[in-house]
């Protein structure tokens, strides 16, 4: 299987999650997803499918898009692909202006990215707070990192 079409299947997963998995609440009376712990997964994934099909990745997340509409709550898939707008256009900006190596790429546009994706899509699902954003970030910084770490070794294995 490509990663392209492993990102697509991931994006309809977790935003399918999103619908179904109950929500948690928080002190102070806010609500947290338990799914904000895997989103970091489908930036991994997304990083690969980038290197994989290049800027065709955002066709890529079109069709993740178009299936969480399908098969998703409408609100989740429209919060979903504004925040990947969003995180994806930071991410492009990143790839394509910084030169880098692609470990630091992953490493620097997630760091950029992820709080303001993280923010959008809580935002406009309902459930944002600061802890949310937080838990959100850090999954999908502990998925670059992971990125960073296996793509930093094959940079050194090459060079």
């Amino acid at each position: 299987m490509s990663y392209a079409v492993l990102y697509v299947a991931t994006i309809v997963l977790i935003n399918w999650a999103f619908g179904v998995v109950p929500l948690l609440s928080l002190p102070g009376g806010q609500q947290w997803s338990p799914v904000a712990l895997v989103v970091g997964f489908v930036f991994v994934i997304r990083d690969y499918a980038q290197r994989e099909i290049g800027h065709w990745v955002l066709l890529a997340m079109g069709v993740g898009a178009v299936l969480s509409f399908l098969m998703a709550s409408p609100a989740i898939a429209m919060a979903s692909l504004s925040a990947f707008l969003v995180g994806e256009f930071m991410d492009w900006a990143v790839y394509t202006f910084t030169g880098r190596p692609f470990s630091q790429r992953v490493l620097l546009s997630s760091a950029i990215s992820t709080p303001v994706d993280s923010a959008v899509f809580l935002y406009m699902v309902g459930i944002f707070s600061l802890p949310s954003v937080l838990m959100m970030t850090s999954s999908k910084m502990v998925g670059a990192f992971l990125v960073f770490m296996l793509a930093r070794q094959r940079e050194r294995r090459t060079a």
